[in-house]
C-alpha cells in the first residue's frame, strides 16, 4: 500500500511530460507524417522520385537561409533582411559573373569563382550593417533588419534598374543551377558543408556555447566575461553570409539575377527555425530541430503547389502556420518557468 501512492503521483507526472513533448518539439514529426499522407492521397505524384528531388532542389536554399536565421535567433534576435539580401546578392553577383565572361570568355570558372566572392563580400557588408546596428548601436533588431531590408532592396533596384540580369555562364546555371551528381541536385553538395559547418560551430565550438549564454541570460553572459558585441556581429555576419551563399545557389537555379527574389525567406526562415524549436527569446533551439522545420515547410509549400492551391492562399496558410510557432514558443517558455 505504501508504494502504490508514489506510483499513483509518478503517472500524471510522466503523462504531463508526454504531453508537453508532443505539444513542443514532438509535434512536428508527426505532424510532417500526417502531411505527407494527405498530400500523397491528393496527389500520387507527390513522392514519386522526380518530386522527391523537386523538393530536395527547393528545400536547400531555405535550409540555408533558416540555419542561417537560427545563428541570429539563439542570440535573442531575427534578422528580416535575409530576402533583401538573396535579391541585392543575385543582382550584384550576377552582374559581376556577366563582366568576366565578357572580359574573359575562354574562363568560365574564373568567373564563377568571382560571382561565388561578390556573394560573400555581400553578405559580409549586409550583415556588418546589421550587426553594427544590432550589437554597437543598440537598437532593436526588429527596426534594424526591417530599415536594412528597405535599404538593401532600394540599392538592389538602383543597380538592377529593376531589370533582371541574363547572360550567366553556362556551367553556372546548367552545373551549378539545374546539375545533378549521382542523382543528387548540385547545389546540395555546395549547401551540405555550409551546414555542417553551422551545427559543428553551434553544438561542439566555444562559439555555440557563448551564443546560447548571450541569448539566454545577457547580464549573465556579460559576468562571464563573453564579449557580447563581438558575438552578436558575429552572427549577423554569419547569418548574412549564409544567407548570400543561398541567393548566388539561387541565382544558379533561376538562371538569372534577379531584383525580386527572395521576398518568401523571411517568413519562412523564421518558421522553420521556431517551429523547430527556436526560441523567440533567444538561448534555445537546435540545428536538428531546424533542419526539421526546413523540411516541413517545404513538404507543404510543394504540397500545396501540387495541389494547386494558389500562391494567396499559400501566404495565409505560412501566416498561420508561423503564430501556431509563436504559440508553441511561448507555450515552451511557460513550461520553462513553471520548472
Amino acid at each position: 500500500m505504501t508504494n502504490a501512492r508514489p506510483a499513483a503521483d509518478a503517472a500524471p507526472s510522466t503523462g504531463a511530460n508526454a504531453v508537453s513533448k508532443i505539444l513542443t518539439f514532438g509535434a512536428l514529426p508527426v505532424v510532417l507524417v500526417i502531411c505527407i499522407i494527405v498530400f500523397q492521397i491528393g496527389n500520387p505524384r507527390f513522392l514519386s522520385g522526380p518530386n522527391v528531388l523537386n523538393m530536395v532542389q527547393q528545400g536547400v536554399f531555405l535550409m540555408l537561409i533558416a540555419f542561417g536565421q537560427m545563428l541570429v535567433l539563439l542570440a535573442g534576435g531575427f534578422d528580416l533582411s535575409v530576402g533583401a539580401v538573396v535579391a541585392l546578392t543575385s543582382i550584384v553577383s550576377a552582374k559581376v559573373m556577366v563582366a568576366m565572361s565578357l572580359a574573359y570568355p575562354e574562363a568560365p570558372g574564373l568567373a564563377i569563382a568571382a560571382g561565388f566572392l561578390a556573394a560573400v563580400v555581400v553578405g559580409i557588408v549586409c550583415g556588418g550593417v546589421n550587426g553594427f546596428g544590432v550589437a554597437i548601436l543598440k537598437v532593436n533588431a526588429f527596426i534594424v533588419t526591417l530599415a536594412t531590408a528597405s535599404i538593401f532592396a532600394g540599392v538592389t533596384l538602383v543597380i538592377s534598374q529593376g531589370i533582371q540580369v541574363s547572360g550567366l555562364p553556362r556551367d553556372f546555371v546548367y552545373g551549378i543551377g539545374s546539375g545533378y551528381f549521382l542523382g543528387l541536385p548540385v547545389s546540395l553538395y555546395f549547401a551540405v558543408p555550409a551546414v555542417a559547418a553551422v551545427f559543428l560551430l553551434v553544438r561542439h565550438m566555444r562559439f555555440g556555447r557563448y551564443i546560447y549564454a548571450i541569448g539566454s541570460n545577457l547580464r549573465s553572459a556579460v559576468v562571464a566575461g563573453v564579449n557580447i558585441n563581438r558575438y552578436l556581429m558575429a552572427c549577423y555576419m554569419l547569418c548574412a553570409t549564409i544567407t548570400a551563399f543561398a541567393g548566388w545557389l539561387l541565382t544558379a537555379r533561376v538562371s538569372s539575377g534577379e531584383p525580386m527574389l527572395g521576398g518568401e525567406f523571411p517568413l519562412q526562415s523564421i518558421a522553420a527555425a521556431v517551429i523547430g524549436g527556436c526560441s523567440l527569446r533567444g538561448g534555445d533551439g537546435s540545428p536538428f530541430g531546424v533542419l526539421l522545420g526546413v523540411i516541413f515547410i517545404t513538404v507543404v509549400k510543394n504540397g500545396m503547389d501540387l495541389l494547386r492551391i494558389g500562391s494567396n492562399y499559400q501566404m495565409i496558410v505560412f501566416g498561420v502556420v508561423l503564430v501556431g510557432a509563436v504559440v508553441l514558443d511561448r507555450y515552451r517558455l511557460a513550461k520553462a518557468a513553471k520548472r
